[in-house]
């Protein structure tokens, strides 16, 4: 496909707002790790938010869907949907605790909430195995996305798309810093709503899709409508639904909702001016991310069940694409090119600009692990800040080499959203219970992530080979969080505790809601002005109600169900009323 020269001048002023943001800021970022990695902790909430929502909005979400869609029916979504029990949950337990820590990076508050060599050592280890391993996992299931839209837009083979792609971010992320990173997120992320918009608006206009009325009456589409899977068929809804809802949230660590909170979510968290304005950037990351942005995704993805009913139908529509990248990840790509000239190319800088968002923020967040716990900790204690901000120009670099390299490994989004998910899963109660029970320890949480990923390994490469019958990937997730749960649980109480000053220091820091604490320190430090654990569950129950209901309100709106939308919406709004007059509870200073 052949892009016209309006399409190329859109692109190109969106390459031009995108630089001079970046070099607005390489300045001030290079003045020192802190504000390098968090913007001298001065972002407001509106900005630190918008970014987080920028940062997930990337290449692979829209093929994500996509994958979803196609494969299993709107419902299929419930596997990211559910994350928003946990970005709720964040909201109001943890948002205030990360503000609190005054860490650089999230992997600090290990030697903060344990002591001695064994925490150094899980503070060192944890930055190099987020930082390095999941981070490149990251940036390539990210940048294998940009290889399937480069080939079907600008019919670049994947290698040249990862060359071109990779260095651009790599170059922008090294330079600008956070500062640079988050100002531009939030152009980004209107160039990237109003893409996805005009892509659904043109995916609808297609004759063989017939409009919006065309699309909800086309038989091949109505079996995949619905919000929740068919219940007369178990083996579908407990991976789709159940498992999503009962275990994975709170069991899986996962890049954006990560339990407790955690990744670029937590560095956005400590980047921020105070408590309040911490909980209220996660607080719009949530409301935006689950409840205004999935319909354009998934309109699109329904229409391409019309215009692509088969894979093969793909492939034919572009001969010329390595056939390996042809999945049902490819179909939002593929309803691009009905997009008019000039629009094309709005279309186009929007996924440009969600992959400059997603890389540009793991490499900062990679990066910050390298410099801050691992280099600066282990290396280079007295290093200047000059030499900590080249430090962390340099390992950008090497993080945006290692993940372009495995993106040609991998073959689908859904491929990777797998991995990281089966990596992750088990480990996520230890780091929601880290906080508020004195009893996790740093072999408590070793133990959960060796666990965890030595049954990763063991499905990918060691249970086919058994002979065994193949488990489906929510039967995995399960049978990892058991194993792992079980496994750090045992740990936790054949090992002693974390030494009773190390404890008291983190409680008179932090202040932790409820009453895991009282039997081993003194909590004369906690203040009435702290909040209520109360308010806090209901708080968290009705955050979930106000997204949920505009999720859904949405869909029905678009189905042309005016009763369910108008009942929904209700909810959502009587949910968000509530919630507004519940904050002053909370406990978050200014």
């Amino acid at each position: 496909m052949q892009l016209a020269p309006l399409d190329w001048i859109v692109i190109a002023l969106y390459g031009l707002l995108a630089l001079a943001i970046g070099l607005r800021y390489a300045r001030r970022a290079g003045a020192g790790a802190g504000e390098f990695f968090l913007s001298g902790r001065k972002l407001p909430w509106w900005l630190l938010g918008t970014s987080m929502v920028a940062t997930t909005f990337s290449t692979d979400t829209p093929n994500l869907v996509a994958d979803f869609v196609r494969g299993g029916g709107v419902a299929q979504n419930w596997a990211w949907w559910a994350f928003l029990i946990t970005g709720m949950c964040t909201v109001f337990f943890y948002a205030k605790l990360w503000r609190r820590s005054g860490a650089l990076t999230d992997v600090e508050f290990y030697e903060l909430r344990y002591s001695g060599r064994p925490a150094a050592f899980l503070r060192g280890f944890r930055a190099l195995y987020l930082g390095v391993f999941y981070n490149v996992m990251i940036i390539a299931t990210v940048t294998l996305a940009a290889t399937k839209i480069g080939g079907v837009l600008l019919g670049l083979d994947p290698l040249t798309t990862v060359l071109v792609a990779g260095s651009v971010a790599m170059v922008y992320s090294a330079t600008s810093g956070l500062w640079g990173v988050v100002v531009t997120d939030l152009v980004l992320f209107v160039v990237a709503m109003a893409g996805s918009v005009a892509a659904a608006w043109f995916a609808l206009q297609q004759p063989e899709v017939g409009g919006l009325a065309g699309l909800l009456s086309n038989p091949a589409v109505q079996p995949a409508m619905s919000f929740v899977p068919d219940f007369s068929d178990w083996s579908v809804a407990l991976g789709v639904f159940v498992i999503p809802v009962a275990v994975q949230w709170w069991s899986a660590w996962y890049p954006g909702a990560e339990p407790g909170g955690g990744g670029y979510v937590a560095q956005r968290m400590l980047a921020a001016k105070n408590e309040r304005e911490s909980m209220k950037a996660t607080l719009w990351f949530n409301i935006a991310h689950y409840g205004l942005r999935p319909w354009p995704w998934i309109v699109v993805a329904l229409c391409s069940m019309v215009v692509y009913p088969e894979l093969a139908d793909i492939q034919a529509r572009f001969p010329n694409l390595d056939p390996s990248l042809v999945g049902n990840d490819l179909a939002y790509p593929a309803m691009l090119v009905f997009l008019p000239a000039g629009l094309l190319g709005l279309v186009v800088a929007s996924l440009a600009a969600a992959y400059m968002s997603t890389v540009s923020t793991q490499l900062n967040w990679g990066s910050s692990y390298v410099v801050n716990d691992f280099y600066r900790r282990f290396v280079n204690p007295d290093a200047s800040d000059r030499r900590l901000v080249a430090v962390g120009r340099l390992s950008t670099v090497g993080l945006m080499v290692l993940g372009a390299a495995v993106a040609l490994q991998l073959d689908t989004a859904g491929q990777g959203f797998q991995i990281l998910l089966q990596i992750g899963a088990g480990t996520g109660l230890v780091f929601l219970l880290r906080w508020f029970w004195y009893r996790v320890n740093v072999w408590s949480e070793l133990a959960g992530m060796t666990i965890s990923f030595l049954v990763a390994l063991y499905f990918a490469f060691v249970h086919g080979r058994l002979g065994l019958d193949p488990l489906t990937g929510w039967q995995q997730l399960v049978v990892g969080v058991a194993a792992t749960t079980l496994g750090w649980l045992a740990v936790t109480f054949v090992t002693p505790p974390v030494d009773g000053p190390t404890l008291q220091r983190f409680y008179d820091k932090i202040r932790p809601l409820g009453k895991g604490w009282h039997r081993v320190v003194d909590t004369s430090a906690a203040r009435p002005d702290d909040g209520s654990v109360t308010a806090a569950f209901l708080a968290w129950f009705l955050g979930c109600v106000l997204v949920y209901g505009a999720l859904f309100g949405t869909g029905y709106a678009l189905y042309g169900r005016p009763v369910a939308a108008t009942l929904a919406v209700a909810v959502s709004v009587g949910a968000g009323a509530w919630l507004f007059r519940l904050l002053p509870r909370l406990g978050f200073s200014d």
